[in-house]
C-alpha cells in the first residue's frame, strides 16, 4: 500500500510540476530578482493562482479555447498536444506561475518567450459560416479569447470550489489584466462585467463553432493519455470543468454533467473532496513557486512575508 500511495503521489506531482519530487527547475529562479513583480501576497491573483481550484479551471479553459475555431486550427496544426500533452501543461503552468509569482523581469522574459514561440503559428480556417480566415497566434484578437476563456475559467471555478478573492472578482479580473497585456492583448477586460460582455460577443456573434473538430479535441480533453491511478480522480475533475461552464458552452461542445458512478454523489460535493486529495498528496502549505516568491520578497524587505 505504500509503495501504491508513494506512486500515486508521484504521478499527481509529474502532471503539475514536470517532476516527481515536485521541484521544476526553473521555480528557485522566482526566488532571484530585485523587484515585487506585478502581484504580492493578498492579491487576488495570489488567492486564485495559488488554490487547487486551478486544476479545474484548466481543463475548463481548455474546453472554452477549443469553441474558437481560430484558436482551435492553431492548436491543430501547430501543436504536439497529442503525443506529449503534459509537455504543454508544464510550459502553461510555467508561464502563469512566473508572471504570478516572478519578478517583473522574469515575467516580462517568459511572455516574450511564449510569443516567439507563437510566431509561426498562423494558417487559415473555416469560420463555421462558409467563409475562410487567417489566423496568427499572436493576433491581438485572438489572444483576447485565450486570455477571457482563461480569466473566465479561473474565476468561475475559484467561485465554486474556492475560498474568497481578496477585492472580490473584479479585482482579480483588474490585476490579471496586466498577463493579458504581456500577451499582447490590447485592452484587456478591467472588470467581471466587462470581461463577460466580451465574452458573450463571439457567441452573440457566431464567431465560436462546433464541429468535428472540436468533438475529437474534447474527446482527447476528457480522456488524456494518463497514468491509470490519475484516472479516476481526472474523471471528476473533468465532470467538475464540465459542471462550471455555463450551459450555452456545455450544449456547444455537447457535454452534459457527468454520473459519477451508479449511485453518483453530487458532483460539485466530489469535485471538492477530490481537489482537498490532491492537495493533501502535494502537500499542504503554500507552493514551491510561492515560497520562492517569499524567499525573494523577504530579501527585499516587504512586510508580511
Amino acid at each position: 500500500m505504500r509503495n501504491f500511495l508513494r506512486e500515486w503521489q508521484g504521478e499527481i506531482k509529474r502532471v503539475f510540476t514536470g517532476s516527481t519530487d515536485g521541484q521544476p527547475a526553473w521555480v528557485p529562479r522566482l526566488a532571484e530578482g530585485d523587484d515585487a513583480g506585478y502581484h504580492l501576497p493578498g492579491s487576488a491573483v495570489w488567492a486564485v493562482h495559488g488554490s487547487m481550484t486551478t486544476i479545474v479551471a484548466g481543463v475548463r479553459a481548455l474546453l472554452m479555447q477549443a469553441l474558437h475555431p481560430g484558436a482551435l486550427a492553431g492548436i491543430h496544426e501547430h501543436s504536439d498536444f497529442r503525443a506529449d500533452p503534459l509537455s504543454r501543461l508544464a510550459r502553461t503552468i510555467r508561464w502563469i506561475f512566473t508572471v504570478t509569482y516572478g519578478p517583473q523581469a522574469a515575467a516580462d522574459e517568459a511572455s516574450a518567450r511564449v510569443r516567439r514561440l507563437h510566431e509561426p503559428v498562423q494558417g487559415t480556417y473555416g469560420d463555421g459560416q462558409g467563409g475562410e480566415r487567417s489566423y496568427s497566434a499572436n493576433n491581438p484578437e485572438l489572444a483576447r479569447w485565450v486570455h477571457i476563456a482563461f480569466v473566465d475559467a479561473f474565476l468561475s471555478a475559484h467561485k465554486i470550489w474556492g475560498a474568497g478573492i481578496p477585492g472580490g472578482p473584479d479585482a482579480y479580473v483588474r490585476e490579471w489584466a496586466q498577463a493579458g497585456r504581456l500577451m499582447g492583448v490590447e485592452d484587456p477586460p478591467l472588470s467581471e462585467a466587462e470581461m463577460r460582455e466580451q465574452l458573450d460577443r463571439w457567441y452573440n456573434n457566431g464567431e465560436l463553432v462546433a464541429d468535428g473538430r472540436v468533438a475529437e479535441t474534447v474527446e482527447f480533453i476528457r480522456n488524456p493519455p494518463l497514468h491509470p491511478l490519475l484516472r479516476p480522480g481526472y474523471r471528476i475533475i473533468f465532470a467538475g470543468a464540465v459542471y462550471s461552464l455555463e450551459p450555452k458552452y456545455r450544449r456547444m461542445l455537447g457535454l452534459q454533467i457527468p454520473r459519477l458512478g451508479p449511485f453518483p454523489l453530487p458532483v460539485r460535493l466530489a469535485t471538492k473532496v477530490t481537489l482537498g486529495v490532491v492537495h493533501l498528496a502535494l502537500g499542504r502549505g503554500p507552493g514551491p513557486s510561492e515560497q520562492a516568491a517569499r524567499e525573494r520578497l523577504h530579501r527585499l524587505g516587504y512586510a508580511g512575508t
